[in-house]
């Protein structure tokens, strides 16, 4: 074997055994696309996490808001080392409650006596040291003077109205059906009934006339023998008569 082809295994087998680079830690953040909620009320910004690491004393999680139409952010609740910290700068710092536990990966705050200014998108940013990497999550609040149904409720409504007519329709088709079936067999059973008792009938009248034409024929020879009688006596009345004037 050559020098050449001896280096190009040695080369290889030092890629194979080589350790491949570790991989990217990384963390996830997850909260809610849209929150809704009422002047007055309370809403809860819920924020979960997954991390590659066990939960640190060093972990850290910010909530930052961005009024609506407005492009700055500022940061209105943080929490480190073990304590929760809400900023003294914003309308939030009355309004705002920490109930989140990071050991049970959650960074959940609740905002109190929302108002129209609370308009506007939260992000909820986790860092659990050495798992940093990972991209934050944004949540918008809505605040209404009446909560106003979702396009999901309605639409499901819909949806659940259509249906509904749907299998009414198939059940009133079915009915009908099912009573047309019926009547066609009562009037098919009939129809056979009357069928059968014409030719019982038929049948019932061919036999009484069989039974009746000896009778009628000795009826018309009877008629007959009585008729040819009272001629014979008839012709034979004038002669006795004659007798009798004698």
């Amino acid at each position: 074997m050559s020098q050449g082809s001896g280096d190009l295994l040695l080369l290889l087998a030092a890629l194979l055994w080589a350790p491949g680079p570790s991989p990217t830690l990384s963390i996830h953040v997850y909260t809610q696309r849209e929150v809704y909620g009422t002047v007055g009320s309370h809403v809860t910004l819920s924020c979960s996490f997954w991390s590659t690491e066990w939960i640190s004393d060093d972990i850290s999680i910010t909530w930052h808001f961005q009024a609506e139409g407005s492009r700055d952010s500022i940061s209105i609740f943080h929490y480190a080392k073990g304590q929760p910290y809400i900023d003294d700068v914003g309308t939030f710092k009355e309004r705002m409650e920490w109930v989140g536990n990071p050991y049970r990966k959650d960074g959940s705050i609740v905002i109190h006596n929302l108002d129209y200014t609370d308009n506007g998108t939260f992000t909820c940013d986790v860092k659990n040291p050495p798992d940093i990497v990972g991209k934050s999550s944004q949540v918008t609040l809505y605040v209404f003077e009446k909560v106003p149904t979702r396009y999901g409720v309605v639409l499901g409504s819909i949806i659940g109205g259509a249906l509904l007519l749907v299998a009414v329709v198939v059940a009133i088709v079915y009915i009908l059906r099912s009573c047309w079936l019926r009547r066609q067999a009562t009037l098919q059973h009939r129809l056979s009934a009357m069928e059968k008792g014409k030719l019982q009938r038929s049948a019932k009248d061919a036999s009484k006339r069989s039974r009746q034409a000896p009778v009628l024929y000795a009826m018309l020879d009877h008629s007959r023998s009585t008729k040819a009688a009272s001629e014979k006596k008839a012709k034979g009345a004038p002669g006795e008569s004659r007798k009798d004037k004698k």
